[in-house]
């Protein structure tokens, strides 16, 4: 099978009422922020917070009625273990997910709570799907792969006709890549309806699977990365045949601009992303002149981040504009030192989060201490004003926390 973007729009009329028709809403903030002209496909309001319920329910529901009674199987860490089980549930069908040893338990209770029975087997992905391939010989199961299956991806590529019928004018898609289904599908009814339209995938740098087979390279892959539903180390030849002959380029992005896009879908527009579902923002950041003046789609592909992530990805951010700065300031342990450090905080605006007295360290003379203070500031220019001033008050600072990951020498050191 070759798919078209015929076999799509027949994927399409099979969706009608199994899926949520998400909008596809104009984002003015980040088009003011990266100076394209910006619309996002919000997949994260799919019943399971991501685009693999479109090529889940594709699958299953094409599956013979002897099929269906046997049961399928999915190996999965994530979104496609949950799309599987969720519809598999609907449809009847028992389902088999077979997920690492190492997946998070909130994961795996979501899977679970589908209907899914739960195999916990290996490290990784690959040595998961080593099992259900045994589970599949032993009991004649229905693999449901998460990106080598037309049927998948012709689920997947019905992004592309809601999105190029809401907004015909789209000239370029930006499109988070793991296997390359998602990809693939909407590339192919992409170029459909509009030859024209440029088709960027992304990939994290940490996994750059498609990038580098597109280039006949090995890939290098490994680490943890903020992106893992597209930390793919392979993939199949029937996404690479699809991306070569329909995929204008795959771009790397680094983990600080995935931070970086993640933070941004929820200050500006508002609405959570995981680490893939931002990766399309993510390159469009990288480099805003390569996008400026286009008219630029971008599909939110996910939405389920673990809460504590999302937190210190807002922290974080809120470190590299140095609207949080932790200091270190070296002091005489006498009465009124602390307060007077208050009060010069307080004349100058900032708000005091955190203070820890460090006297009982070694490294610190006994007469002296080391006072850490983690403040709030309006922006960086406030806190280098801040510095400043305990600076001509005859104090020595160091400012930890930079963005380089190394302390600064001296609290009016660049920011």
């Amino acid at each position: 099978m070759v798919l078209t973007v015929d076999d799509i729009r027949q994927a399409n009329d099979l969706l009608e009422g199994q899926i949520v028709r998400t909008p596809l809403l104009a984002a003015p903030k980040l088009s003011d922020v990266t100076g394209a002209e910006v619309y996002v496909k919000l997949e994260n309001l799919q019943v399971t917070n991501s685009f693999k319920d479109r090529g889940a329910f594709v699958k299953l529901a094409s599956l013979t009625d002897a099929e269906k009674a046997r049961g399928v199987i999915a190996m999965s860490a994530g979104n496609h273990a949950q799309a599987v089980a969720y519809h598999a549930k609907r449809l009847g069908i028992p389902a088999t997910i077979v997920m690492p040893e190492t997946t998070p338990f909130t994961k795996v209770e979501r899977t679970r709570a589908h209907g899914a029975t739960i195999v916990l087997s290996g490290e990784t992905l690959a040595e998961s799907q080593e099992r259900a391939m045994e589970i599949i010989a032993e009991q004649n199961l229905t693999l449901v792969h998460p990106y080598d299956d037309d049927r998948i991806i012709a689920g997947q590529g019905t992004i592309a006709l809601e999105m190029l019928v809401a907004q015909p004018d789209l000239d370029t898609l930006i499109i988070p890549v793991g296997g390359g289904g998602l990809i693939s599908g909407i590339a192919i009814a992409a170029k459909a309806l509009n030859p024209d339209i440029r088709i960027i995938g992304v990939e994290t740098a940490l996994y750059p699977s498609m990038y580098s087979a597109l280039r006949g390279e090995p890939a290098k892959c490994g680490g943890a990365t903020l992106a893992e539903g597209i930390a793919v180390k392979n993939v199949a030849e029937r996404t690479i045949a699809y991306c070569r002959d329909y995929v204008d380029e795959i771009r790397l992005v680094s983990e600080t601009r995935i931070e970086q896009a993640v933070n941004a879908f929820l200050i500006h527009q508002r609405v959570v992303a995981e680490g893939a579902g931002a990766a399309g923002l993510a390159a469009l950041l990288d480099d805003r002149k390569a996008f400026a003046g286009r008219k630029v789609g971008l599909v939110l592909c996910g939405g389920n981040i673990d809460q504590r992530i999302l937190a210190s990805i807002i922290y974080r951010e809120l470190s590299r504009e140095k609207r949080i700065v932790s200091l270190r300031i070296e002091i005489d342990d006498r009465p009124g030192v602390l307060g007077r450090i208050a009060s010069l905080l307080g004349e100058h605006g900032a708000n005091i989060l955190e203070v820890w007295h460090r006297r009982m360290f070694l490294e610190v003379p006994a007469k002296r201490a080391d006072l850490d203070v983690m403040i709030e500031t309006r922006d960086a220019a406030h806190a280098d004003e801040i510095l400043r001033a305990m600076e001509n008050q005859g104090f020595i600072v160091e400012v930890l926390d930079a963005p380089a990951g190394k302390t600064a020498p001296r609290l009016h050191a660049d920011l």
